[in-house]
């Protein structure tokens, strides 16, 4: 008896215009809520790679400069102390980006907290220029105010990504 519901079901289904059954409009509106989460996850996809490339981009940032003030990329430009806190910067957000890999449903928490921790210690470096502790140099000072602003971007697109 069973069976014979079965197979009646089934034939009523078939035996119905796809308009009174609504398959087409299921139909259509799964492959349309199919295509919306595509879409969403292709978005997010993208930005989880953007800000992982920026940290990437902003860690070998600070390693360079660390590299200048130790005097192996530019000459005349050795700072200890710089080079002592942009290698801490650089590290943190290294481990940082691999970190956004490990803890990927963390990753915007991560992305956000290191370059947070990036931008401060950049802000001690600017006022260590201001108050001439740290080096005074035009590439120094310029360089301070790009990566200022590359963090500041990366940090606005990491916070709303969340």
């Amino acid at each position: 008896m069973f069976e014979y519901i079965t197979i009646t079901t089934v034939l009523v289904e078939t035996t119905m215009n796809p308009s009174e059954n609504g398959t087409t409009d299921n139909t259509s509106n799964q492959q349309e809520a199919r295509s919306r989460n595509d879409t969403q996850s292709n978005e997010v996809f993208s930005v989880e790679r953007t800000v992982r490339a920026l940290l990437g981009v902003e860690a070998a940032s600070f390693f360079s400069a660390a590299l200048v003030h130790a005097g192996i990329l530019i000459q005349g430009y050795d700072h200890q102390e710089a080079m002592i806190a942009e290698s801490v910067i650089g590290t943190v957000l290294l481990v940082g980006l691999a970190m956004t890999w490990v803890r990927s449903r963390s990753m915007f928490s991560i992305a956000a907290g290191v370059q947070v921790f990036a931008l401060l210690g950049t802000f001690i470096g600017i006022w260590t220029i201001i108050v001439g502790i740290g080096p005074r140099t035009i590439p120094d000072i310029i360089y301070h105010v790009v990566i200022v602003f590359v963090l500041a971007f990366g940090l606005l697109l990491t916070w709303r990504s969340r």
